[in-house]
């Protein structure tokens, strides 16, 4: 049995979490009935968000070599935004782009794309996981986070990061974002990333600037990347569970 094959005490515990979460999902219906339950459920994210810290830690995420990057790298989610920003950006081959950095910061920041690409940078070659159930691997290059978070200084009392995106990938006209905590903002491999196997990010996956965040699935790794946003909280933010699908009833957490 090989390395890949071996299965792992944190990989059988995952997929035992992931067993459970299947059986609940077979009987939601029924259970959805139930007083009590939804909020049941609510209560337990909280724990769940533990557990999954205690499982990674601030472990890295896995990094292979060039051998396994996948001839394509298939993109997830929205793939050509249409709002009128984008296609102006889009059309001026992004020149004009700037990516702003607000919030709880003590000095908000606006970088341009050139700006972004001279600053040192970081590449690794990492999986990404569809929470659909496919994988590819890629080379990604682009700037930590907490050395553009360290340029604007964090503001005592924050606790997030949001991502707010170009793309208005909701049925509804709402614009994809995401959140995660200062924990994994600061971890070496969450990138914001300009290059993907040593080119300009494609405008599939997430031009001109996209999130890698390599312990997550892929619905948290935001494209389109317009502003980062330091808040204390993300309750206010539409539909208030700190992500378009978290406000569609996926984990926030989303760990791998």
């Amino acid at each position: 049995m090989t390395d890949l094959e071996r299965p792992s005490r944190r990989r059988l515990l995952r997929a035992a979490l992931a067993g459970t979460g299947v059986g609940l999902l077979s009987g939601c219906d029924a259970l959805s009935r139930k007083p009590g339950f939804v909020d049941a459920l609510e209560l337990a994210e909280p724990l769940n968000r533990r557990v999954q810290r205690l499982l990674t830690g601030d472990r890295l995420a896995r990094e292979f070599p060039a051998s396994m990057i996948s001839p394509v790298f298939r993109p997830n989610g929205s793939t050509d935004p249409q709002t009128p920003e984008y296609l102006a950006l889009k059309a001026d081959g992004f020149v004009g782009y700037r990516l702003q950095l607000r919030g709880l910061v003590d000095k908000p920041l606006d970088f341009s794309l050139d700006a972004i690409r001279a600053m040192p940078a970081r590449t690794q070659i990492t999986r990404h996981d569809c929470v659909e159930g496919w994988s590819v691997i890629g080379q990604w290059a682009g700037v930590p986070l907490g050395a553009l978070l360290d340029k604007a200084g964090v503001k005592p009392g924050a606790r997030y990061v949001v991502f707010h995106c170009f793309d208005d990938y909701g049925k509804d006209g709402s614009r994809y974002y995401e959140s995660i905590d200062l924990l994994d903002a600061y971890h070496p491999q969450t990138l914001v990333a300009h290059s993907l196997n040593g080119s300009p990010v494609p405008i599939a996956n997430g031009a001109p600037l996209r999130m890698r965040i390599e312990r997550k699935l892929g619905y948290k790794q935001p494209k389109y990347l317009r502003m980062i946003e330091v808040v204390d909280s993300y309750a206010h933010l539409q539909g208030g569970k700190g992500g378009f699908w978290e406000d569609r009833d996926y984990d926030w957490y989303g760990g791998i």
